[in-house]
Parts: structure tokens; C-alpha cells; sequence
């Protein structure tokens, strides 16, 4: 991933530290936009693209970590690297158990943050592809009527269609001509990729 292609978003109320982190994370060729608390970042409309959070841990009002609470709830995680220059172990054990990829105490070693910022974009990166494949997925399954999204969670057990049609209470070729509509609809080439598609549509796939 090109580094001009990420943003980094810094919260720190500590303007010379935030102009500083800034001046660093730009110099690896990162887009940046700077914050002065959590509350100014929240007011922001909600980031697209590969991004990540440099984040002050104390702070007046609400706090790296009240910040990362009410992140965890949002439709898309923005992965964190937490800096500060009065951190204990406790907070650095709740900033993880929290999703954070990082926890850092200052002074810290600019290579250390750059590394810590390439792991959270290329965390953020792969979280993003997931979420656009099994968005994907699930746009397809909506297309699928109410008896094909039965047949499809019936496939993927490996259940043949006569098992299915008795299942159903239907006959073998209404089921053969659902299971033919949910194979093109879900433009799956093989039961075998139904199964993995079923994943990304919370079926779950036990034997028959």
C-alpha cells in the first residue's frame, strides 16, 4: 500500500506534541489531519480509505481511552496506536484488551511509531477488504426469495436435493430450480464456494 494512499489521524491536546507527531508521520509520506481532543475528531465526518488513530491517552474532558470505547461501537473499527507520556500498566492492558495495536510510552523512537502506523493501516487495509467482500455477499444473499435462502442454508449442509425436497415438503425439481436460481444469484461456480460464500452470510455450515 503507498504511504500517500493512508491517512493518520493524530488526537493529542498538547499542540507542540501533535504538531511534532505531524511533522514525522507526514515525513514518511502519510496524509495527516490534526486534533485537538476527541471531541473535535468526533465532530468529523466518519473517515473512508485505509487510516489510522495516534492517540493521546490522557486528555481533558474525553480520554484516549473513553475514545476508544465509543470507536469500538462504529460500523468500521479504526484501528489505534496509543502514545503518552504518563502511561501504567493498566492503561496499557486496557488500551489492548481494547483493540489497540500499539501502546507507547514517550519519549518514544520515531521508527517505533512509523512501524506501530504501517501495522495499524495494513491491519485497517485487510479489515476494509473483509468488509467490502462480505458486504458483496450479503447485498447477493438479499436478492435470494425466502424459499431460496432456505434451500441455500440447506445446501451448504451437503444435503442432496432429495433430503432437501423431503425437508421442505417439496418436489425434487422445485428444488433443483431454486437451488440453480440461488447458484446464479449468489454466482457461486460449485457448492464448494457456496460454502464459503454461506460464511459471510452468518450460515453456519454444520454436516448434514
Amino acid at each position: 500500500m503507498m504511504a500517500g494512499a493512508a491517512r493518520v489521524f493524530v488526537v493529542d491536546d498538547d499542540a507542540s506534541v501533535r504538531k511534532s507527531l505531524g511533522r514525522v508521520i507526514t515525513s514518511a509520506g502519510y496524509t495527516v489531519e490534526l486534533f485537538a481532543s476527541a471531541r473535535e475528531f468526533l465532530a468529523c465526518p466518519p473517515p473512508t480509505g485505509p487510516c489510522c488513530l495516534v492517540l493521546d491517552v490522557r486528555m481533558p474532558g474525553v480520554t484516549g481511552l473513553d475514545l476508544q470505547k465509543t470507536l469500538a461501537g462504529a460500523v468500521h473499527r479504526v484501528p489505534v496506536v496509543f502514545v503518552t507520556g504518563h502511561g501504567d500498566i493498566s492503561m496499557s492492558v486496557t488500551a489492548l484488551k481494547g483493540g489497540a495495536v500499539d501502546f507507547l510510552t514517550k519519549p518514544f523512537d520515531k521508527k517505533a511509531l512509523l512501524d506501530a502506523i504501517a501495522r495499524a493501516l495494513a491491519k485497517d487495509t485487510r479489515d476494509l477488504a473483509t468488509e467490502a467482500r462480505i458486504g458483496n455477499i450479503q447485498a447477493r444473499a438479499k436478492l435470494l426469495t425466502a424459499r431460496e435462502s432456505q434451500v441455500f442454508a440447506l445446501v451448504v449442509t451437503g444435503m442432496l436435493n432429495k433430503q432437501i425436497a423431503s425437508e421442505l415438503g417439496v418436489g425434487e425439481k422445485t428444488v433443483k430450480a431454486h437451488r440453480a436460481r440461488v447458484m446464479e444469484k449468489m454466482r457461486a461456480g460449485s457448492v464448494a464456494e457456496l460454502v464459503r460464500l454461506a460464511d459471510g452470510v452468518g450460515i453456519i455450515v454444520t454436516a448434514a
